[in-house]
């Protein structure tokens, strides 16, 4: 499953994913994970929840963040959920396509069952017309 929280910078979509988070812990089975560009939120987060700092890492694609992500989920047979905050910044993707980009998330998400919620600093009129239906909050 693929949800995307998006609205402009500013409009509470890292609180938004943060509560998600705290909710998805509760109730997961298996592990939820947050991936973000810095370490920021790290006392806002359970300690049950992952925190994952992307920028000690040389991701600086959409490449490299597919396949930091799939790395996860081959480190993690129990992963349940993924929030990837700062989607655009940490995958280079601001001001291009990124249908491509959450095409390659749906395929790892039916093949490993993880569900990715991401958040996306872009308004919901703006996002190419394949990702409007995994839109679950506009702010």
């Amino acid at each position: 499953m693929i949800e995307l929280i998006v609205g402009s910078k500013g409009k509470g979509k890292t609180k938004e994913l943060l509560s998600r988070a705290e909710s998805a812990v509760k109730s997961a089975i298996g592990s939820v994970v947050y991936v973000d560009k810095s370490s920021q939120h790290m006392y806002e987060l359970s300690n049950k929840i992952r925190l994952i700092n992307v920028s000690g890492f040389p991701v600086d694609s959409e490449d490299g963040y597919i396949g930091f992500i799939s790395g996860i989920i081959s480190q993690d047979h129990d992963l349940e959920y993924m929030f990837l905050d700062s989607f655009l910044t940490v995958a280079n993707l601001y001001g291009t396509d990124i249908s491509s980009a959450i095409d390659k998330l749906a395929q790892l998400s039916d093949k490993y069952h993880v569900n990715f919620i991401i958040s996306v600093s872009m308004d919901a009129e703006d996002l190419p017309e394949s990702c409007e239906k995994y839109v679950t909050v506009k702010l």
